[in-house]
């Protein structure tokens, strides 16, 4: 936290909104049940709310340059993370592009609008931000960016616009073009993954993929059924109509996992259809039970490595940017804001993603040396071992241990607890991985 804590001071003007941002960020680290300017000011021992709403909506600070600091501590550990578990050769870095939402009652928040909202399943009134995640194989996960969407009728009403305090120079943008603004301002800052990642709403983004291919950058994005592709031959087909027409024979699909799980491997059937490009590629995934399918477009420059393998690797690298969502809203309050201008909803997100990258970081650097696991089960009738061990300690653990430091309870409690349930994800992690081994699915493992 102190590391984190040096780099933000350049961003504030004065000590007394610094001195603040940090009890904010310790606040949301907290085991608080509800996270607004009442129980936060409660906590920090403010004798009302006003310094923490004054933080959020009206001292002077830059939350793009704090954002920046975050994502250059973020990367940064985890990349002294993947060196020290020897983890950086051969070991892919995703950036995973998705978003998240925050339901809203009435119309006097910053981008409310009735819309489709992931969190809640359905259409609902409620605001959504575009997040990107930065994604280290094998060691770690943080969100290093994001931006929130406003509907252009916003933007063009100026009594909305003025209530919501959006900027003078804010123009509508799309959920892809938001996508293209956080990629050109992570690539400023240097940041270039192997891949980018994303969903549907990604990749049926013509603008977003032609940016990628003009700045040579590899991805591996979600598509419709109905996406269409021009095969070699020149035909040109919907992904749905590709798969039906190419890929009728059964070994025309290879069984591989796409990452380990909390409950071990994820397996999938795979296959790929080659385009009328030699650097696009579709890529397909189907469910070994259901059968579902999943379409992936895919690029990659003359000066990458092109191979099946790494294109199923990097699809099965999207998923981290949905976990930091959950840890960020379960853990920190990321959708608790009860804040309506458009400067203090990306404040409050810009701290949430601080203590977001605290925890990730220090996670990622105790991963080997807290990770005590038995061995994984060889077959479906192994005895459970008599000590499971322990899991790595993880962000929601490192979190709990954070805000063991401030809240008065015995000796070790906090230690305790956090040790108890390692113990028994661990228990049940051993469970799980047996009970896959009885299933009558034939896999084929390739490293």
């Amino acid at each position: 936290m102190g590391e984190l804590s040096e780099r933000l001071r350049s961003c504030f003007r004065r000590i007394e909104p610094f001195v603040q941002a940090r009890k904010y960020v310790r606040a949301v680290t907290s085991e608080l049940p509800k996270r607004n300017g009442w129980t936060i000011a409660e906590y920090v021992g403010d004798r009302t709310p006003d310094r923490t709403q004054r933080l959020l909506n009206r001292a002077v600070w830059d939350e793009a340059e704090a954002m920046a600091q975050i994502r250059r501590f973020a990367v940064s550990g985890l990349e002294e993370a993947a060196r020290k578990g020897g983890r950086r050769r051969g070991k892919l870095v995703i950036g995973a592009l998705d978003e998240t939402g925050q339901q809203k009652k009435g119309e006097a928040t910053a981008g409310v609008k009735r819309q489709h909202l992931g969190c809640a399943g359905r259409v609902e009134n409620g605001i959504n931000t575009v997040h990107l995640s930065y994604v280290r194989e094998g060691v770690g996960h943080a969100l290093i960016g994001f931006q929130q969407w406003i509907p252009e009728e916003h933007i063009s009403d100026p009594v909305t616009s003025l209530r919501s305090a959006l900027p003078l120079d804010l123009t509508f943008r799309t959920k892809g073009q938001l996508a293209i603004d956080i990629c050109t301002t992570v690539a400023a800052d240097g940041f270039r993954p192997d891949f980018y990642c994303g969903d549907e709403v990604y990749g049926s983004c013509t603008e977003l993929r032609a940016h990628f291919e003009a700045d040579k950058q590899a991805y591996v994005l979600r598509v419709q059924k109905n996406f269409r592709i021009i095969l070699s031959s020149g035909m040109e087909l919907s992904c749905d109509q590709a798969t039906k027409t190419l890929l009728k024979r059964e070994r025309q699909w290879e069984i591989r996992s796409a990452g380990k799980g909390s409950k071990g491997d994820r397996w999938y059937a795979w296959a790929w259809i080659a385009t009328n490009s030699a650097r696009h590629y579709l890529l397909i995934r189907k469910h070994l039970r259901t059968g579902e399918l999943a379409f992936h477009y895919c690029y990659v420059p003359e000066s990458a490595l092109l191979t099946k393998t790494r294109l199923i690797r990097a699809a099965g690298l999207r998923w981290p940017v949905e976990e930091g969502f959950e840890f960020g809203k379960d853990c920190f309050g990321l959708d608790q804001a009860q804040v309506r201008l458009y400067t203090a909803i990306a404040r409050h997100a810009v701290l949430v993603c601080a203590a977001l990258a605290v925890c990730a970081v220090t996670a990622a650097l105790l991963r080997d040396r807290t990770d005590s696991q038995a061995p994984e089960p060889l077959h479906p009738d192994q005895l459970p071992p008599a000590d499971p061990g322990l899991i790595p300690l993880t962000i929601p653990e490192i979190k709990h241990l954070i805000a063991g430091t401030t809240t008065p309870r015995p000796p070790g409690h906090a230690t305790h607890w956090v040790n108890w349930r390692r113990r028994h994800q661990a228990r049940s992690r051993w469970f799980h991985k047996r009970a896959r081994l009885a299933r009558d699915i034939k896999i084929t493992q390739v490293s």
